[in-house]
């Protein structure tokens, strides 16, 4: 059965306090999730930028342009894989998209969002 919107925004609030109150029980309660893949997938993204730097110098040295270029492109890739790593990378206490235990919603119109948004800050503010 699926949570209602009052109940998952108190599970919400649950895990945001329990990783307020103790982050280091709370990540040991996330495990080995998505977060762990990206910041591995970044971390081989820097080496893998290391060895094109490598490559580039090589290349420079042995004055083979071919050797630099490949070592400019592997620079460049691994730079981009290390960027949009870092931003897939959920926050501390932030669930990733479609976690385990949670109810995937559905995609929303803009104008959805919005609507819900306003009268979630009118029922915060008691009118």
């Amino acid at each position: 059965m699926p949570l209602s919107e009052h109940e998952q925004r108190m599970l919400e609030q649950m895990e945001r306090a329990l990783y307020a109150e103790d982050p280091k029980f709370a990540s040991a309660l996330e495990g080995n999730g998505l977060r762990t893949y990206t910041r591995r997938r970044v971390y081989q993204a820097v080496a893998g930028f290391l060895v094109g730097i490598a490559l580039l110098m090589a290349g420079m040295v042995a004055q083979l342009i071919w050797v630099s270029v490949v070592g400019f492109l592997v620079m460049l890739g691994c730079a981009v894989l290390a960027v949009t790593g870092w931003r897939k990378a959920p926050k501390p206490g932030e669930q990733p998209p479609g976690a385990v235990g949670r109810q995937v919603r559905p995609k929303r119109s803009v104008m959805d969002r919005i609507e819900q948004r306003w009268q979630r800050r009118r029922d915060e503010q008691g009118h």
